[in-house]
């Protein structure tokens, strides 16, 4: 597989797509035959020729500037995220030889004894592919796809019970599928990640339409509501924390203090 599932001309044409001319700056114009902006458009709000905009988008120049980058994320409105992701596609990262901790996540004994020490806050620990490597009890106990061993992202597409676990599930899984086009835009060599992705193609209707949307969020705060089994309703806060040298993400969930989320949250913990 590709180190990358895009190219560059692909996401190019999907986000030009997705904006309209008034998000743009633009008059919109009348009897439009296109739902987004035309390639003309792009090339002038980035400050390029039509003829070279074309060239991108068709594949036949793939190593545009730094310069002309940031004109053409300026130009479609891109964030922060979403701009690493052009780069990475304009400037994939070389070919590299085996890197310590590559391929099957393995258990982090260090990790897991901090994570047993928080009882009373869910936390797991995911590796570069998105296998769980550490876990505390709570987070088990509050979803058992936050286990070691299992893999998120994979479990809320193709496991039913999840559904049930999240009442916007829609919600959810947009924002998994934009979170992990941010995260190729830090590491898209991973060859689990990338075998993740193309299972799930394969497998969900719903990861194949949000993956054709190409759009890039990276999150690491926000909410999310739990429909527990046992305990439930949960209104959690989480938050992302990114462990670069062990090449490891770790989330974490708190309730408000007081609150029926934090009663419900203990009596899961007991």
């Amino acid at each position: 597989m590709d180190p990358m599932p895009d190219t560059l001309g692909d996401f190019l044409r999907s986000r030009r797509a997705q904006l309209t001319p008034e998000r743009a700056g633009l008059p919109p114009g009348e009897r439009r035959r296109v739902t987004g902006l035309r390639r003309e458009e792009v090339a002038q709000l980035a400050g390029i020729s039509p003829e070279y905009y074309l060239r991108l988008e068709q594949g036949r120049n793939r190593r545009p500037s730094d310069q002309i980058l940031r004109g053409l994320a300026a130009a479609l409105r891109l964030d922060e995220a979403a701009a690493a992701y052009l780069h990475r596609l304009a400037h994939p990262a070389p070919p590299t030889g085996p890197r310590p901790g590559a391929g099957a996540a393995r258990p982090d004994a260090d990790l897991q004894l901090l994570l047993d020490a928080w009882p009373t806050t869910p936390a797991y620990a995911q590796a570069a592919s998105g296998r769980v490597v550490a876990a505390n009890r709570l987070a088990t106990a509050l979803c058992p796809f936050f286990g070691v061993g299992h893999d998120p992202l994979r479990a809320v597409f193709l496991e039913p019970g999840m559904r049930r676990l999240y009442p916007r599930w829609d919600d959810v899984t947009a924002k998994a599928v934009s979170g992990l086009r941010a995260a190729l835009a830090l590491d898209g060599t991973d060859p689990g990640l990338l075998a993740a992705i193309d299972e799930l193609t394969t497998a969900s209707e719903r990861f194949r339409t949000l993956w054709a949307r190409r759009e890039v969020r990276r999150r690491t705060v926000g909410r999310t509501r739990f429909q527990h089994p046992d305990v439930g309703a949960l209104d959690l806060h989480y938050e992302k924390l990114l462990r670069p040298e062990a090449r490891q993400l770790l989330v974490v969930y708190r309730a408000d203090p007081g609150s029926p989320s934090a009663e419900r949250l203990e009596l899961l913990g007991r």
